[in-house]
């Protein structure tokens, strides 16, 4: 007697990437099944688990998943390889790559004296020679082509230009894929120091062989890389050991051997080949000096920008992010400072932010009957909450009494709701209260220790891609820039990017940079004995630092 064998089809699951859906066969994995619906994931290692490259964020369905590979073990909270996972129970499984869509980052300047930028690069041409600080380089034809390189956080940004011309030739941006590491510089700075095998660069230059190659110039014709970021950015891009950046004073290796006596400047130079770019071997990767502390090249690049540092008009500027610089002073004096305002600005400990990405609320206004109108980017359906939308909602919600200066919502609710199953909590606001208590406690020092009224700031110069986007009403309300007459307030967009343009376009705008931010007063805020008391009072949400 023969028993029937039963054949039937194991259950299947879905998977949605990046937006896009279809069945998830069991044992199949998601770099496959992603590859099969048209999304690009990736990888330099043909999906052996080598380069570490493919990575994802589970956003639901992570208990289907089959557990954590060896080449997994260095991943933590959402994050797998694409290749090494796979579907073992059916359900539905969300995910995104860290290339979601285009990233909003601000690659150009406003507001800004457009006759302060000079053209005399390094690399130039004589006859057939190609030249680098005046000396041969190779022999080659074609093009001369430089990179400014933006490292941030949570966002990288890179300009191709003509360095004959000084042209913008492209833009390239994405996530900084070392998220994975932490959302922010101290847990970034944490895990580098437990996982060996500089992980955390090697995934980051992965990303950015990418982007580099994907540019309309041939790589072998881009001669010199000038690269910005916070001290902890720049020093993981270089290869170097960040952690006395993580403890008291704060230094990076490279200001160390420069207060030392060791070394005429904290900016770094090595070639492209030791960094594995596609680039011309021997271009010159050239990190921009950093300040003091946190305040890093990012910000130098800045005040070059910017100017600030050499005009007699008593400015402010302040760069908004996950860790934000903030400067005041002019020609005479200038003070910085560094506060650690956290990820809430860009999405992270908000249980519905997000970045600045296809489907982010960057707008809210509330009406008399308290129904919320949304602006969201790519006009579609929300799918979670940017820094712009959370500083346009929180300001709506005191506008219309519907949240009190401690961020305490009224009738007794502790959850707004934002419709398309999204809410506002009160643990999402104290995330921003915190956040905006330390950018409001670094600006009173400051103002403390030059000895002047906020009021007396003439130009409030506000840098970086969530400031660009910013309702300034709001912002204001809310107490997260001083409450000074709009007409001060100018919004920079991506000024750290523009001043590295301006030094790979400029050796002596690089010359200038380099006595400017020897002469800058870092201001400790810890040290400062009222930091604890602004930011206290930061944390409210009320104006502060208003001008007659």
């Amino acid at each position: 007697m023969t028993t029937a064998v039963s054949h039937a089809p194991l259950p299947r699951g879905t998977l949605t990437i990046d937006g896009a859906t279809g069945e998830l066969q069991p044992g199949e994995t998601l770099f496959d099944r992603a590859e099969a619906l048209g999304v690009h994931v990736p990888t330099s290692c043909v999906k052996q688990g080598k380069c570490r490259e493919c990575l994802v964020e589970v956003e639901a369905g992570a208990e289907l998943l089959s557990p954590l590979a060896p080449q997994e073990r260095h991943l933590e909270g959402r994050f797998r390889l694409a290749c090494r996972t796979r579907l073992e129970r059916p359900g539905e499984v969300r995910c995104h790559t860290l290339r979601r869509g285009a990233l909003r980052i601000e690659t150009e300047a406003e507001g800004l004296d457009a006759a302060r930028l000079r053209l005399d690069p390094a690399v130039t041409r004589d006859g057939r020679f190609v030249l680098l600080d005046g000396e041969p380089l190779t022999e080659a034809a074609g093009p001369l082509h430089g990179l400014a390189l933006d490292v941030g956080t949570t966002t990288v940004a890179l300009r191709l230009h003509d360095l004959a011309q000084g042209r913008l030739v492209a833009t390239r941006s994405f996530e900084n894929p070392q998220r994975f590491g932490g959302s922010d510089v101290m847990a970034r700075i944490h895990f580098d120091g437990v996982h060996r095998g500089r992980l955390l660069q090697r995934t980051l230059a992965g990303y950015l062989a990418r982007a580099i190659t994907s540019l309309p110039a041939d790589p072998l014709t881009i001669y010199e890389i000038v690269v910005v970021g916070n001290p902890t950015m720049r020093d993981l891009l270089f290869g170097l050991d960040v952690q006395p950046i993580g403890v008291m004073p704060y230094r990076s290796t490279t200001e160390a051997a420069l207060r030392e006596g060791r070394a005429s400047s904290s900016s770094l130079s090595v070639d492209a080949r030791r960094l594995r770019l596609p680039v011309f071997p021997k271009a010159r990767v050239y990190g921009l000096p950093l300040v003091a502390s946190h305040v890093g090249a990012d910000a130098a690049a800045c005040l070059l920008a910017t100017g600030i540092g050499e005009s007699e008009t008593l400015a402010a500027l302040v760069d908004i992010g996950t860790n934000t610089e903030a400067f005041l002073g002019n020609r005479e004096r200038l003070l910085a400072a560094s506060c650690p305002a956290g990820p809430a600005f860009e999405g992270g400990g908000v249980r519905f932010g997000m970045p600045a990405l296809e489907g982010a609320i960057e707008g809210v206004r509330l009406g008399d009957g308290g129904e919320p109108e949304l602006e969201v980017i790519g006009g579609g359906t929300p799918v979670g909450l940017c820094g712009s939308g959370l500083v346009d909602l929180v300001s709506e919600l005191r506008r219309t009494g519907r949240m009190n200066a401690q961020g305490r919502f009224g009738d007794d609710r502790h959850v707004f709701p934002l419709g398309h199953d999204l809410s506002l909590s009160e643990a999402d606001v104290n995330e921003l209260a915190q956040a905006k208590g330390a950018n409001a406690a670094g600006v009173r020092v400051l103002a403390e220790t030059y000895g002047v009224p906020l009021a007396r700031i003439e130009r409030l110069y506000l840098a970086g891609g969530f400031a660009r986007h910013i309702d300034v009403d709001a912002a204001r309300r809310i107490g997260l820039i001083p409450d000074l007459p709009a007409e001060r307030i100018v919004k920079v967009g991506n000024a750290a990017l523009l001043g590295a343009s301006m030094a790979l376009l400029s050796r002596s705008q690089r010359v200038a940079l380099e006595a400017l931010v020897r002469r800058v007063e870092h201001v400790r805020l810890e040290t400062h004995p009222r930091f604890f008391d602004f930011f206290v009072e930061g944390c409210q949400f009320e104006p502060f630092g208003a001008a007659a």
